[in-house]
């Protein structure tokens, strides 16, 4: 997985291939008195409905959350009522929708975004790129990740990096995409021995996110790999892995000497984030499944 050390590595800031291509700086550019003159009130309005749909919430059921009557929430829905921007952001919050997201409702319904989007290399950014180092260092020699939305990896620790040296270089990239390393024929797909189970694993992962934001980008992921020989064919329906017995899907790959190597992972988010890209961020770390898998990530 991708080589450099977090500082060292920048995300692209919104690449078209990563998400919404709609920007502040495009809606805000070419309009005259603001933001407000490019929208309509139907436009945010069907937004909202369709998260409200997409998170399978009835117009009772939001209103009663957020404290907000039915009749003015269907008023918003419809067009018939403009809402503040405190109230698309009390139901964005009631919607659980993702800050970038936030952002475009924003947009839609007039009024500036209220979350920056800075590179992950901004100044102001210190303290949780520091953090995320010491998570990647402190977890050596097993391997760590970070990942952005679209689970392009933007930072590594060594032990990540040596797992995928030998992979072709269109695949470990800059960027390098966790899907496609790992679903790609010529990624770790060969050397994975339950390929099937960890490919469902990775297929459900991949549409609960696509569900939680919508992204575009993401469903094309989807495709993509999907696409791949053997995925879409082999890849074991989650949660119906025979033994029950197992309390996590582990990654297992064929180590050299003919040695297995057991991993299962955990992802560390920020807590409270305030700015797109903290929000967007994931640790993914990897801990060896057994005894056998620990010595051989510590070079015993």
């Amino acid at each position: 997985m991708a080589g450099a050390s977090i500082e060292r590595v920048r995300p692209k800031r919104v690449p078209a291939q990563c998400g919404s291509t709609i920007t502040c700086e495009v809606i805000a550019s070419g309009t005259r008195g603001g933001y407000r003159e490019c929208v309509s009130n139907a436009q945010v309005g069907v937004l909202l409905r369709e998260w409200r749909t997409r998170r399978r919430v009835s117009q009772l059921d939001l209103s009663l959350s957020v404290g907000v009557s039915a009749r003015h929430l269907s008023f918003i829905e419809t067009g018939r009522s403009r809402p503040s921007p405190e109230m698309v952001l009390t139901l964005a919050e009631g919607l659980d929708i993702p800050l970038r997201e936030r952002n475009a409702l924003l947009l839609a319904a007039g009024f500036a975004p209220r979350y920056r989007s800075r590179p992950l290399d901004d100044a102001a950014l210190s303290p949780a790129r520091d953090a995320i180092q010491r998570l990647l260092d402190a977890h050596d020699p097993y391997p760590g990740v970070v990942i952005d939305r679209c689970w392009n990896i933007v930072g590594a620790n060594a032990a990540a990096s040596a797992l995928t040296a030998g992979l072709p270089q269109e695949l470990r990239g800059p960027p390098s995409n966790v899907y496609r390393l790992c679903l790609h024929p010529d990624g770790l797909a060969g050397r994975t021995l339950n390929f099937g189970e960890w490919a469902g694993y990775l297929l459900h992962q991949l549409q609960r996110t696509i569900a939680l934001t919508g992204d575009p980008a993401l469903q094309a992921l989807r495709a993509e790999v999907r696409g791949y020989p053997g995925v879409a064919t082999n890849a074991t329906p989650w949660g119906t892995r025979a033994d029950g017995a197992s309390l996590l899907v582990p990654l297992v790959l064929d180590a050299e000497g003919g040695q297995r190597l057991s991993m299962f992972t955990t992802l560390t988010t920020f807590g409270t984030p305030l700015d797109v890209t903290l929000a967007e961020l994931a640790v993914e770390l990897f801990y060896p499944a057994d005894a056998e898998s620990a010595r051989l990530l510590r070079g015993d």
